[in-house]
Order: C-alpha cells, then structure tokens, then sequence
C-alpha cells in the first residue's frame, strides 16, 4: 500500500514538473511573439530612417564612400565639436553627481512632511523640453536676464550656462536612480559595521558605498548620455560658439546641407552611445541581482539631530535655488511689463512665423502626445513582458539595451530621416499627421519599459506558473496575474512617455507642420524672431508647458509607489 502511495505521488509530481516545463515553453514562445512587435516598430521607424539618412550621406552616384569618414575628422571644427562635446559632458556628469546626490541620500534616508511634493518638483525639470529648459537659463543668466539686471552678469553664450542647465536638468536622475536604491538597502548591515568599531564614515565607505556603486554608475552614464546628445540647451544657450554633436549635425543637415558630414557625425554618436548604453545595462544588471533589499518604507524616519536637519534644510536649498528660481524667472519674464498682454498675444495670427495662433499649438501638443502615449505604452508593455525573465538569454538581453538607443541617438537623424525614408508606399507619411507622434513614441518607449520591467520582475514568478498549469492562457495569465499588480505602474509609465512626448524637439522640429506646431517647435520659433513681444510669448509658451508638465508630475507621484521603476 506505501509503496502504491509512492509511485501515485511520483506519477503527479511528474505530471506537476512537466505541467511546469509545459507552462514555462508556452510563457518563452509568447515572449518571443511578443517581442516581434516591438522589434517591427523600431525597425521601420527607428532603424530604417537612421539608415536611410546615413547611406544618403555616405553613397555618391550608388558608390559608397568611406573615405569621407577621414576627410570629416580631419576638419578641425569638427575636432573642437567633438572635443567640447565630449569634456561638457564629464563636467556637467560631475557636476550633477556632486550636486545631486546629498539629495538622494535625504530622499532614501529621511522621512518629512511635503517629500512628495518636492520629490515631482525636482523632477519636474527633468521632463520640461529642452527648448524650456535654455529659455528658462536664459531668462536668468542671458542677455538683458536677471543676473544681468540685478549685477551685470552674463552667462549667454558662455559654458557655465550650458553647465548649470544640464544640472538642472539632470537632478532628477541622480535623486530617484540612486535615491531609489539607497531607500531599499537595509541600514542594519551599516549599523552592524558600527557595532564591530567602524566609524560612521568607514562603515559608510566599506558597505554602502561599495553597494550604491551599480546605481551611481548608471546614473552617471546616464547623465553623461542625455549632455552628450545635449541639443535644445546647447542650441539656444550656445551661440555660435559652442556646439555638441547633435546642434552641428543640425546645423550641417538644415543648413549647411551637407548630408554627408552629417552622416558620419551621426554614425560617430551611434557608436559612442552603443558603448554607454552597454556599459549601462551591465550596471543595471549589477544592481538587479548583487543586492538584498528591503522595503524603501521602512528604512526612511524623521532626521534626527542638527546636523540631519541641516543637510535637509541645505537640499531644500539647493532645490529652491537651482531648480525653482530660473522656472521663477521664466514665468516673471512671461509677463513683464505687459501683463497678460504677451498671453493675449498667443491668441492671434500675425501671419508671420506660424500659419495659426500660437496658442493654438497647446491643442495640437496635447493631441499629438495622447496618440504618442497610447503607442508608446503599447510597445514598451510588449516588450516589458517580453523581457520580464531575469534568466533571458544575451538575444533579449541586447533588444533590452537597444530600446534605449532613441535616448541617445541624433533626434535631429530620425526626424530628417522620416522625410526621406517614409515618403514612398505602403509607408508614404511624409505628409501625415501621426509622423510627429510616432518620433515622440520613439522616445517614450525607453521610459515605459524603465518604468514597468523591474515592477513585473518583482512578481512572483511561481504565481504565473500556477496559472498556467491549471491551463490559463499566456494572455489570461497576464491579464489576471501580472496586471493587478502592475496597473499603478502602467499608469506612471503612461505619465511619463505623455510628458516626454509633450517636449521633444529634436525630431519633430524637422516634422511638424507649420499649420501644426508643437510647443517647443512654436516656442523656438518665437525665439528666433527679433522683438519683446515674440520673447514674451515664448516665455508665455514655455510657462504654459512647464505647469502641465508640473501638473502630470504631481499625479503621477500621488500613482507612484516606491517600486514603479527606475524612474
């Protein structure tokens, strides 16, 4: 009879393992057909457009020409691009890291009232266009600007102005990247170190700094990576003077007209962000599975004693200053002496540099950004759950690292090139409306897939496996296991690729149609024209942007839960 029980409990143990290994083949082959969708999207609008713009550089009557490469990078012009672009980006990384993270280690460690809210205004500036961002610096460091009214200090045209503005943008980074795993590491393994005779800043330099190394790392290439592919700031902060890769290939695309330098600038920026985004995902790969952590709830508290509190009243500072007073600036400069004259102005066409009222361009943004959220969520959930599995293989591990190439490649590149690539059936959309939603889509997709990969990794992966066994599909399985758990996360990502989408500039300054501008394309445009009232309706502009950006960071940080991401 025990012997009988035996076999009976082997037998269904078996049939359990096999309904498990069937379970675990049906999952892989969903994965994979789900990863064709977001491999189709990117090679039709984002590797074909590229490609297209860099044969169209490099080929003369069909004969490739690769001799051009040598002839650009023996310009010297082209070396001092190459040089200023590469240096600002070091310095404005360190400047960042140096700035910011005392403000990670106040929003890990400590526990105060309003940290939510000056958690979305720190971020706030990281989600403002470009185009936003050099106006704001500009308003207080530039020609006739606040600095310059109150001490005849003037920044325009100079590189600390370049400098301030990519710390300003780039504190959020450095705060929720870092700040975000410093709040789960779990304080008892310093405290222990203590214990044994450490002092605070041994046992700070010998455990936690060792552990916090992955996140600081990628949050500094990723810094490095949005200043070397710095463009609005440089563009409009810059001058003549100061140029980064992606404001001469630019320049050498819409006004030189020289394809071919810009090609091979093009191809240089690939391979420099190819390497940065590989060195990335082995950081993130690092911080994923060498650490033990513990809920961010429970390691924050109320500072304690005066040196705590000072350094928190020295982070609110820091913000006040560095992040708050040039969006001050810019919503001041919004009115001037005009009142709400320069906000009344955006209600007329003076039939100059826009076909329609320039208040008109907030409709057309806000139509164009809920088309691009909506694909955007729908690639980057499909290729989220493609790539769920820690253990994929390198295959799924390098489309991981390619979805963020749109971060880093020449926005400039892939807006020019959906002119040229996109303009022939089936894909004739030369003259649609959804090619300025699908390059802002394009950059959207790394936020949403940064945002829900580590909340769906966090499921329990047992829980999917049940389902399936008891014979769910791998649609129901998701739809019953994984998205009760991940709906506040998909809510967040949907926030920021809205955001994203609402200031690109890069690509969709080539794309946007005069009778349909979009915010920072209409903001730009003002900005080039002589005149206070064209400054002061770009300054209207630009305010009107930041504060539905500022808006959507409020609610997404009443969404977000201490697990949603990366972001």
């Amino acid at each position: 009879m025990d012997l009988a029980r035996t076999e009976v409990s082997r037998a269904e143990v078996g049939r359990a393992e096999v309904g498990r290994a069937a379970a675990r083949w049906r999952g892989a082959a969903a994965r994979l057909g789900l990863m064709a969708v977001p491999v189709a999207f990117f090679a039709v609008f984002f590797a074909h457009p590229v490609a297209a713009i860099v044969a169209r550089g490099l080929r003369a009557d069909g004969v490739w020409q690769p001799g051009r490469i040598g002839e650009v990078l023996a310009q010297s012009d082209v070396r001092q691009v190459l040089w200023f672009t590469t240096w600002q980006a070091l310095v404005s990384t360190a400047l960042t890291l140096l700035v910011a993270l005392p403000g990670a280690y106040v929003f890990a460690r400590f526990d105060f009232p309003g940290k939510q809210v000056l958690r979305a205004v720190v971020t706030v500036p990281f989600v403002l266009p470009t185009v936003v961002v050099g106006t704001a610096f500009m308003a207080l460091v530039g020609r006739g600007g606040l600095l310059d009214e109150l001490w005849g200090l003037r920044l325009d045209t100079t590189v600390w102005a370049i400098l301030l503005a990519h710390v300003f943008f780039n504190y959020a980074v450095v705060v929720r990247t870092v700040g975000g795993l410093w709040g789960q590491l779990d304080p008892r393994q310093e405290e222990a170190a203590r214990m044994l005779g450490a002092s605070r800043l041994t046992a700070w330099r010998t455990v936690t700094l060792p552990a916090l190394a992955p996140a600081v790392a990628a949050a500094a290439l990723m810094v490095f990576l949005f200043t070397f592919t710095s463009f609005g700031v440089v563009q409009i902060l810059g001058g003549p003077t100061f140029a980064t890769l992606e404001v001469e290939i630019y320049r050498q695309t819409s006004e030189i007209f020289d394809l071919s330098t810009a090609a091979v600038l093009t191809m240089i920026q690939f391979v420099a962000v190819g390497a940065i985004l590989a060195l990335h995902a082995w950081t993130v790969r690092r911080r994923e599975t060498a650490l033990r952590l513990v809920d961010a709830a429970h390691t924050a508290r109320r500072p304690r004693g005066a040196g705590q509190w000072a350094l928190l009243a020295g982070v609110v500072a820091t913000a006040a200053v560095l992040l708050l007073l040039p969006l001050a600036v810019l919503v001041e400069r919004s009115f001037g002496d005009a009142g709400l004259g320069h906000y009344r102005a955006l209600t007329h066409d003076d039939g100059g540099v826009f076909l329609v009222a320039p208040i008109e361009a907030v409709g057309t943004s806000l139509r164009y950004a809920v088309v691009a959220t909506a694909i955007a969520v729908t690639i980057g959930t499909l290729a989220s759950v493609a790539l769920t599995r820690r253990d994929a293989g390198r295959l799924v591990r390098g489309f991981d690292a390619l979805l963020m190439l749109p971060l880093g490649v020449s926005a400039v590149t892939v807006g020019f090139g959906f002119l040229i690539a996109l303009d022939e059936p089936p894909l004739d959309l030369r003259s649609s409306w959804i090619l300025v939603p699908l390059a802002q889509a394009l950059v959207g997709v790394p936020f949403v897939v940064r945002t829900m990969l580590p909340v769906l990794r966090a499921v329990d992966v047992r829980l999917r496996e049940a389902a399936a066994v008891l014979g769910a599909s791998p649609w129901r399985v998701w739809r019953e296991v994984d998205l009760p758990m991940v709906r506040r996360a998909v809510l967040v990502a949907a926030g920021f690729a809205f955001a994203v989408s609402l200031g690109e500039f890069g690509a969709t300054v080539f794309i946007a149609r005069p009778d349909n501008p979009t915010l920072p394309v209409a903001v730009a445009r003002l900005l080039g024209r002589p005149g206070e009232l064209n400054y002061g309706q770009a300054m209207a502009l630009s305010t009107i942007l930041m504060i539905v950006c500022a808006v959507a960071l409020l609610l997404l940080e009443r969404l977000r839960t201490d697990r949603s991401g990366e972001f």
